[in-house]
């Protein structure tokens, strides 16, 4: 294929991550008003903090300005809150936007010092340029649990709470009274996965009806929806949202956002009348998905490129002949693809989650259930290729190892393979370098709403080492048996990327329809006991998506599995080691 072409995707793959970057570094600052710094503090027990601080212009230990304490929930980090704290900071407000206990550049375990929350507000409260007297605390999810245990420690050192699809009195939070926490207003979505876990009420839009919920009102009445119960000044005001979106919903939403800025404004003093309704962090949003997709076209360029290099002009090879499916049988073996793995999803991940418990070796449980599960589906795809290898086709038509992209003229070329891995090391680094660019120019990464690109602490990439090869296992075995079974060879190239992605994702994408259609119109998910593995399975959409038109480009431009598998161990080893929790100190 000719060079020139992936000299231009390379150009405009950076160009994206350009303009990406710039776009969401102009509207995270509000076009220069707003200050963001990278900061670490230690707690008194020697366990370092991460958070992104947002300092208005104008804000000085001679003119302190409000400060609002912002946490993310579970299995997410400090970015994540990004729409609340743009919009605090726009307002006047300093924010503190934390990564939780063993959450993004925070230190583990992941649960630890009151899910950091603790430390958070102390960090917050040592700021000279904060009203010591007039601070707002606000958390999504496990971050509402977080903001709440910080405010039992320091019940003098808030004003008030939003508390974003979370709950009291739930995994060591403290239950809620008429006059604890000061100020609250709880903000659960109508479509929330979590309203059992949080509210004891198996239907989100049914949480003002829970007792815990009116213990919190001091009301023997279903709690009305923006009606505000008590009294502000007295510190026990309470009030009740309902936005029609769903639990990571809220992050997207701007009647949620509009909802947090309006209590803030309501119940603190000082700050910019701004009205809640005036929104700009959606562009921000839009420029780290910008340059999330010039990221994707940056990998495939530069492996474009790299393999003309005389080193890994080596390992190109002939495409082989096709061997695989036909007909009919092509469809269902698609089907079959699509279908294993998320049939499989919520079993394996439970299976796992008894089975293994954090440890040094695996010391992040969703990675580890995640590895658990992608091994297990790499091996059903295994024994699915022997059982049609030996048994449905006819000795004379099957292929071999050479027709299934494993081996050059029946043998294993260790040579081959390790420049294989090389090449694949060589494009991950190249992406990575950009990362590392972006983050020192406009302090963000590459994301849209749960799914993100961050960089790697220290400790991830000890981390990541221990969970590379079970996951090279997956995507070994997975490419082996899609380029065994569903090659097809009146497919060109770009058409067989985009079906291959294609049948990656289809059955998540299924899987979602599945649990949210009667979420949409009952009210409940399908299968109501999988919210956190509902949620997660958003993810499984771009990063299969990508792992399928990944491996499929490599192959047609090498001939072999090899590259695709390396590259894709290494992308989505880094993407989801640096994404989630660490539950045991390292």
């Amino acid at each position: 294929m000719n060079p020139k072409l992936f000299r231009n995707l390379l150009y405009i793959a950076l160009a994206m991550i350009l303009i990406g970057g710039l776009l969401a570094s102009a509207v995270q600052t509000d076009f220069g008003r707003v200050t963001i710094k990278d900061v670490r503090f230690a707690a008194p027990n020697g366990r370092l903090y991460s958070a992104l601080l947002y300092i208005p212009k104008g804000v000085s230990a001679e003119k302190p300005a409000p400060g609002i304490l912002a946490i993310h929930g579970y299995i997410n980090s400090r970015e994540t809150q990004d729409g609340f704290a743009i919009e605090f900071a726009r307002r006047g407000y300093v924010v503190l936007a934390l990564d939780q206990s063993g959450h993004g550049y925070s230190e583990g375990p992941a649960f630890a010092d009151g899910f950091g929350g603790i430390e958070g507000l102390r960090y917050l409260r040592s700021l000279d340029i904060v009203d010591k007297n007039n601070i707002g605390l606000e958390g999504h999810s496990m971050g509402g649990w977080a903001v709440l245990i910080a405010a039992s420690v320091f019940p003098d050192g808030y004003q008030s709470v939003v508390l974003q699809g979370s709950s009291t009195g739930t995994y060591g939070a403290p239950d809620g009274t008429p006059e604890f926490p000061r100020n609250v207003a709880v903000v659960f979505s109508q479509w929330d996965e979590f309203s059992g876990l949080m509210w004891g009420t198996p239907r989100a839009a049914d949480v003002g009806k829970s007792d815990k919920m009116k213990a919190l009102f001091n009301t023997q009445e279903d709690i009305q929806v923006g009606k505000i119960y008590g009294d502000i000044n007295a510190g026990t005001a309470r009030v009740l949202y309902q936005p029609r979106v769903s639990h990571p919903g809220d992050h997207l939403s701007q009647v949620a956002i509009g909802h947090a800025i309006d209590w803030f404004q309501k119940t603190l003093q000082g700050g910019n009348p701004i009205p809640a309704s005036s929104q700009i962090w959606y562009w921000k949003e839009i420029g780290t998905l910008i340059a999330l997709l010039g990221f994707f076209l940056f990998l495939v360029a530069a492996g474009g490129l790299l393999v003309e290099v005389p080193y890994f002009k080596a390992i190109v090879d002939p495409l082989p002949a096709a061997k695989g499916l036909t007909g009919w049988g092509w469809w269902l073996g698609a089907l079959l693809t699509a279908a294993i793995g998320p049939l499989t999803l919520f079993t394996f991940t439970t299976w796992a989650g008894k089975i293994f418990k954090a440890s040094w070796f695996f010391p992040q449980n969703i990675t580890t259930q995640v590895t658990f599960w992608a091994v297990l589906n790499g091996l059903i795809s295994l024994a699915l290729l022997l059982l049609w290898h030996f048994l449905l086709v006819k000795k004379s038509e099957r292929g071999g190892g050479d027709e299934y992209g494993l081996t050059w003229n029946g043998k294993l070329n260790w040579v081959k393979i390790g420049r294989s891995f090389v090449l694949a090391l060589c494009i991950v680094l190249l992406g990575y370098a950009t990362l590392l660019v972006t983050d020192f120019l406009f302090k963000t990464d590459y994301r849209f709403w749960v799914f993100a690109v961050k960089l790697m602490s220290p400790t991830h990439f000890a981390i990541a080492l221990r969970y590379l090869i079970p996951l090279f296992v997956y995507f070994f075995l997975a490419s082996l048996a899609l380029f065994a079974q569903m090659r097809r060879a009146d497919f060109g190239l770009w058409k067989e990327v985009a079906v291959n992605a294609l049948i990656f994702i289809v059955g998540y994408t299924a899987l979602q329809l599945v649990q949210y259609i009667p979420m949409w119109t009952r009210g409940m998910l399908f299968d109501p006991t999988q919210p956190l593995w509902t949620i997660i399975g958003y993810q499984f959409i771009p990063i299969l998506g990508l792992a399928g038109a990944l491996t499929t480009f490599f192959y047609r431009k090498t001939g072999r599995i090899y590259t695709g598998a390396f590259l894709n161990a290494l992308l989505f080893t880094w993407i989801v080691v640096a994404g989630t929790a660490t539950h045991f100190p390292l």
